[in-house]
């Protein structure tokens, strides 16, 4: 039986945080972090809290796109999983649309990592842009 407790280091072979855990007799063992948010995020930047999966999954990152209307959306997820929900592709319904996902899965600490503005689209660094651009032609 373990009790486990997530403990943040720094680590030089990660390039920044770990996970560490302790069992009853305070041995530490290793154990997996994977960045989280629930479906549906509308920005891969909403997906940057890490959490501690349970013994033998993998880190998930899904990118599910839809269409309401003229309108193009893209959702985001990532998470712990399973084996099974690794590697797929389907379909998602949230707000009456269907979205079709596809789920790539990784297995070190943080390796479906939260997203920098420089791999965002063109259309979301051009919203990031809108307010500092505002104030200037103010």
């Amino acid at each position: 039986m373990f009790k486990v407790q997530l403990l943040w280091i720094k680590g030089k072979s990660y390039s920044g945080l770990q996970c560490v855990c302790e069992n009853y007799f305070y041995a530490i063992i290793s154990c997996l972090c994977c960045y989280t948010c629930l479906f549906p995020s509308i920005s891969p930047l909403d997906c940057s809290l890490p959490v501690e999966c349970p013994a033998g999954q993998h880190c998930l990152s899904s990118v599910a796109s839809g269409r309401k209307g003229e309108l193009q959306l893209t959702l985001y997820e990532k998470s712990c999983a399973i084996a099974s929900q690794c590697n797929v592709s389907g379909q998602k319904y949230a707000s009456d649309t269907s979205f079709n996902y596809t789920n790539v899965c990784c297995e070190t600490d943080l390796c479906n990592g939260a997203v920098s503005i420089a791999t965002l689209s063109w259309a979301g660094q051009l919203l990031c842009l809108l307010p500092a651009l505002s104030l200037l032609l103010a």
